[in-house]
């Protein structure tokens, strides 16, 4: 083999081993909190005055009355406007062509929460797993009157919303509403 050969066999092993190498990945510096995520619909949370909530998973129970409070979603106020190109990037990071819609990774975002009519409040749990649980709801309407008692069985959802190296992240979230109990997304 000539030396054209062996630079084509060493340029190929190179690419292919590199190829192979696994890369560290940032993951966020966050722990999974073990618990009952209780939502109360807006079109409930006006009758609800207090939530008592009861959680059972592999033969072992938690029960609290839960603190509620008001629900908010998060409100997108947009981007600041991508530098024109005739303007000196001087303090801009990023391309010197800027996005089409003016968002990118170098523009400052900003969202703010508004209020959206519900209630919401947390049992927490020492572990919390993938296997079924038995979600309990009572509590007290605004009259002072007991609510009826709601029951859900359902499985908790596992996911890597921040990919697989990051770990499996598992939730269980229920919404409370006049019909009762039943899973959230």
């Amino acid at each position: 083999m000539g030396k054209a050969g062996v630079l084509l066999a060493t340029v190929a092993t190179t690419v292919l081993v590199s190829g192979c190498h696994m890369f560290e990945v940032a993951c966020p510096a966050i722990a999974q909190a073990s618990g009952v995520s209780v939502t109360v619909a807006a079109s409930y949370a006006p009758a609800v005055k207090a939530l008592h909530v009861k959680a059972c998973q592999e033969g072992v129970c938690r029960e609290n009355d839960l603190t509620l409070v008001a629900g908010s979603i998060s409100v997108d106020l947009g981007c600041e406007p991508a530098v024109p190109p005739d303007v000196p990037r001087r303090g801009f990071p990023g391309p010197d062509v800027p996005e089409q819609d003016g968002r990118g990774p170098d523009r400052p975002c900003s969202a703010t929460a508004s209020p959206d009519g519900t209630k919401r409040g947390m049992l927490m749990l020492d572990v919390l797993t993938e296997s079924p649980i038995d979600v309990t709801a009572t509590g007290t309407s605004i009259d002072g009157s007991p609510l009826p008692a709601r029951t859900l069985r359902f499985t908790p959802r596992g996911d890597y919303p921040f990919g697989q190296p990051c770990g499996r992240f598992i939730s269980a979230s229920v919404v409370l509403d006049e019909a009762g109990l039943r899973q959230d997304r």
